[in-house]
């Protein structure tokens, strides 16, 4: 209704108008009929009209001549016609009015950067004098109309950028002769590029990036003889860049970010792109070298090709690139393993403007070389890591003075920090974590004032705090999992913009310092895992931003401040493992019982129910019966130190990683067991009950008396073989991962047993749920002697086992108390239980992340290589982080193991079975499927009478899903979400 009034009153008005103006005309002896500015006036006022608020146009009225309105332009030559409408940043509202498809002398349009909405009116075309339309940074919608191409044959400049204009690219477009720029980017464009855009033979400027077109770059694009800057990135293109395309001499720059592209560059690439300025190549599938023929394009200043698999050795020649400001070849293949590979690092130190250098997430190893220091003074932004290399950080690093990003984290970097670095007074970026520095923090890191964050966590710095430190005004500062001792500087109080400070796992002494509390920003406080003593200060309770805070594994003492109740925003509390006395709080974050951990503090008492808590004294009822209460309550406390003596047994040398899991919660609930016990019921681990081994222990079938019924009493025992480097550490990451989690795809854990044996050695063993149906890969790959034909899954089935670890793997990432990632996907490791359910097991290389304010954290396990060759994802070869993308890659690799019967890890297949799949499609999949599914696809139908096209479909579609997931760039795999979306469908096709 509000629309039909509004539509009314404009007509009303507009009519209104069209009398008045027709009034004028034959009546003012100063107006001709013949001259028709007057028509120019009430367009403009009609479109005025439509506008809901224009104050800027308020003086639009026939008070004064249209001539000198704000924005208007006439001519002198036509009795005063309108030419030029510049309203740009006008802040108008409201739609494109069709009337101005009347001012028919326009050469100018621009109603930039307003808040117009609806469509283009295709009256515009009407307006065929005109030169320039610039639409853009509107809520425009539609398409853009055909009449733009069909009439406006003078047009010069059209922009139609930062909209949310639909539909394709109207062919009508190739047939402006004079065309010199055209904009459409920003917008929601679909379809792909029209070819005969290289009809518009004067087309300098083409931006048609982050729309949603797709299919190839046309390769007529070449025969554009002007064309001088090229941006086509932020779409779905495919394929390769055309040959023709390096031969567009007066291309200046050019953008094809952010695509699915392949293909190499060839050798010659830049031998005929002088004037090139930049270009943009990242994120595609680019592979093969760079080439060296880059030199010759002299005047680029920016480079970035980074996410790509482009591969081999940096040229040195890109040294002679002297415009360089900046080169972006992080998250590729590029290697250095020898000095000479690093020769570009010293050609670079002849770039004088160079400010950004970006080479992280690569497979760069070797010593950095000290030209490192002989950079460009201009240098801004320095990120290597994620990478191999090693060798100390020079001295000479402060030539760098204008610097402000320096990132060497997760390197092999070592020996002790140089004091230059605190002549980096522009620094206000600094990681260096996850490397192996050594030595004292040097207390000139104090001259860095414009720091905002410091991490230097995952080290081997040793000695005190420097309280120079605290001198910065650092928003977050990490110093976890390093070896440093004394306490924490009073001086903390100096940084009133911190946010997050990281110092667990040292060798911290003391009290925490009552001055904390003048961090009124602090949102994060981890001091877990110290020798921290005293009490909580009562200040704590002036941090109203207070989000997480964990005290666990120290010495602290005395009771728990009611005032922690207060602190509205605090949701992670863990007091663990201290000596707190006296009554726990039931208020605030005490009454979530997800958001609190307290256990191992001997001498609480109260709380809410939830702690299982005895009551305190002044709980309990003064009469005969107190005498019957405290036996159970020495009961109570035995089991609760029971159980932390055990949680403590499974926590020791816990491998350190930059943030703790935001919950510790013991094996509370699971019985306790003894040795003697699994003993007892492995028959002596006797090799008549062994089911498997691995690097890291072997696997009994056991039987645990006192159960309920037969089924309970089955198990599977994992023992650690402790002599092997990292068992230890796969047992304190299994016990780490699993203790929390509750899946019905995730194999159960019954207990753990941390004990020594009757030799008087230490003995880890971790019981889990018994799965009578064996692994996936006992029924993928029976043993010679098996049946074959009761080792059959059909297709149904292996759809159904690959759901169930979808189901578990996206409860992994993104539901469970803490994002974890399992690091070792494989049909091993998928374990099958009486009903067929698969349930993913072996958690003993699981890593679990913790999503803080910028960072995504890694868990206390830390072994090296991460999951099995043939499933590993590829970047964990060159020592990335883990993450679920390399989850997913696993798992696609076991999609195609169990659709083609084959083992990743077999030596048959020269380039991988990805690779034997991808060449297999091209020829059907009869070929590569496992034979046991493949019967009756080279025939009509399969032997169950199913036909060969709906099978073949499905196996296809398992294929391509397996492909999907696998590919080379983690960013291009498949969510969980929408894996178990594909499958789902697959089999609900199934049934």
């Amino acid at each position: 209704m509000a629309r039909a009034m509004m539509f009314f009153s404009s007509f009303f008005f507009s009519l209104l108008l069209s009398i008045h103006s027709y009034a004028m005309i034959i009546s003012s002896p100063g107006r001709s009929s013949s001259s028709n500015g007057a028509g120019d006036e009430l367009a403009l006022l009609s479109f005025k009209s439509t506008l809901p608020s224009a104050l800027q146009l308020a003086s639009w009225n026939t008070s004064g001549h249209y001539c000198s309105w704000p924005g208007v332009a006439c001519g002198s030559r036509h009795l005063q016609r309108v030419v030029s409408l510049r309203l740009g940043s006008f802040n108008l509202s409201g739609h494109v009015s069709p009337f101005l498809g009347n001012l028919s002398f326009l050469r100018e349009l621009d109603l930039g950067d307003n808040q117009l909405v609806g469509q283009i009116p295709p009256e515009l075309g009407r307006l065929v004098r005109l030169q320039v339309l610039n639409l853009s940074y509107n809520q425009l919608q539609g398409e853009i109309p055909a009449e733009i191409g069909i009439s406006l044959k003078n047009l010069v400049y059209l922009n139609l950028g930062q909209n949310s204009l639909s539909g394709e690219i109207p062919p009508s477009l190739s047939e402006l002769p004079l065309m010199e720029q055209l904009t459409l980017y920003y917008n929601r464009l679909s379809g792909e590029i029209p070819p005969a855009l290289s009809n518009l033979t004067n087309l300098r400027v083409l931006h048609l990036d982050f729309n949603m077109l797709s299919g190839a770059i046309p390769s007529s694009f070449g025969l554009l003889p002007s064309l001088s800057r090229l941006t086509l990135g932020g779409n779905n293109l495919s394929g390769t860049i055309p040959d023709s395309f390096w031969n567009i001499s007066s291309l200046t720059s050019y953008s094809v970010q952010q695509n699915m592209l392949n293909g190499t560059m060839p050798p010659d690439a830049f031998s005929n792109l002088p004037n090139l300025q930049s270009m943009f190549m990242d994120h595609n599938f680019f592979h093969g070298p760079i080439p060296r023929s880059i030199a010759n394009a002299s005047e680029l200043w920016i480079v970035q090709l980074g996410s790509n698999s482009f591969s081999g050795i940096v040229p040195p020649e890109i040294g002679r690139l002297t415009n360089l400001q900046r080169l972006v070849l992080l998250e590729t293949l590029l290697e250095a393993k020898e000095p000479k590979d690093w020769e570009f690092f010293t050609a670079l130190t002849n770039c004088s403007q160079l400010q950004f250098l970006e080479l992280g997430v690569s497979r760069f190893g070797g010593i950095l070389p000290d030209s490192v220091s002989n950079l460009s003074t201009s240098l801004i932004q320095l990120n290597v890591n994620d990478n191999t290399i090693s060798g100390s950080i020079p001295d000479d690093i402060s030539n760098l003075k204008n610097l402000q990003y320096f990132d060497l984290s997760k390197n092999s970097f070592t020996g002790s920090l140089p004091s230059s670095l605190g002549n980096l007074t522009e620094l206000n970026y600094m990681n260096l974590e996850s490397n192996s520095f050594s030595g004292r923090i040097p207390s000139t890191l104090g001259n860095l004032g414009m720091l905002e964050l410091l991490v230097l966590s995952s080290n081997n710095f040793a000695g005190q705090v420097p309280v120079e430190l605290f001198n910065s005004t650092a928003v977050s500062v990490d110093l976890s999992y390093n070896n440093l001792e004394g306490s924490i500087p009073q001086e903390i109080s100096n940084l009133k913009g911190l946010i997050e400070f990281y110092a667990q796992w040292n060798k911290l002494s003391g009290e925490i310092p009552s001055t904390i509390g003048e961090c009124q920003l602090l949102q994060n406080l981890h001091l877990q895992n110290n020798i921290l003593n005293g009490t909580i200060p009562s200040s704590l309770g002036q941090l109203q931003g207070l989000e997480n805070l964990d005290l666990s594994n120290n010495n602290l003492s005395g009771e728990i401040p009611k005032l922690l109740g207060n602190l509205s925003m605090l949701y992670y509390l863990n007091l663990s493992f201290n000596n707190f006395v006296g009554q726990v709080p039931t208020f605030g974050v005490f009454a979530n019982a997800t958001a609190i951990s307290i256990q191992g503090n001997d001498m609480l008492c109260g709380g809410t129910p939830h702690m299982h808590l005895p009551p305190c004294s002044s709980q309990l009822p003064k009469n005969k019966h107190t005498l019957v209460v405290i036996p159970i309550v020495l009961s109570l406390v035995a089991t609760v130190v029971a159980l932390a003596l055990l949680y403590i047994m499974l926590r020791i040398r816990c491998k350190k990683s930059r943030t703790e899991t935001s919950s510790t919660t013991s094996m509370q609930g699971h019985p306790l067991i003894s040795y003697s016990q699994l003993v007892k019921a492995t028959d002596g681990f006797s090799s008549t009950n062994l089911l498997g081994s691995g690097a890291f222990g072997s696997v009994y079938r056991g039987e645990l008396d006192g159960q309920s019924s037969e089924s309970a009493n089955l198990v599977a025992v994992k023992v650690l073989k402790l002599q092997n480097p990292g068992a230890l550490k796969s047992f304190t990451a299994e016990c780490e991962a699993l203790r929390n989690l509750r899946h019905r795809n995730l194999v159960k854990i019954v207990t753990a047993c941390s004990s020594i044996d009757t030799r008087g050695n230490d003995f880890r063993a971790i019981v889990f749920e018994f799965m009578p149906n064996g692994s996936l890969e006992g029924w993928l790959h029976p043993d010679a002697n098996e049946e074959t034909e009761q080792r059959n899954l059909n297709i149904l089935e292996r759809v159904t086992i690959l759901l169930d670890v979808a189901y578990a793997l996206d409860y992994l990432h993104c539901h469970g108390p803490a994002p974890v990632v399992h690091c070792d996907i494989k049909s091993s490791n998928v374990l099958l239980d009486a009903d067929m359910v698969a349930h993913v097991g072996d958690f003993g290389l699981a890593r679990i992340l913790v999503e803080g304010n910028s960072f995504l954290q890694e868990s206390s396990s830390s072994i090296g290589f991460r999951g099995t060759i043939g499933y590993a994802a590829p970047e964990y070869g060159a020592g990335n982080t883990s993450s679920t993308h390399g989850d997913i890659y696993s798992y696609g690799m076991l999609v195609l193991e169990t659709v083609t019967g084959e083992r990743p890890t077999d030596s048959k297949f020269m380039h991988g079975l990805r690779e034997y799949v991808e060449l297999g499609m091209h020829d059907g999949v009869a070929d590569i499927v496992d034979t046991r599914l493949s019967l009756g696809l080279h025939t009509d139908t399969a032997a169950d009478g199913s036909s060969h096209k709906g099978r073949t479909d499905f196996l296809v579609s398992l294929l391509r899903l397996g492909l999907s997931c696998s590919q080379e760039m983690p960013s291009n795999r498949m969510s969980t979400g929408d894996i178990i979306k594909e499958l789902s469908a697959i089999r609900q096709s199934l049934l």
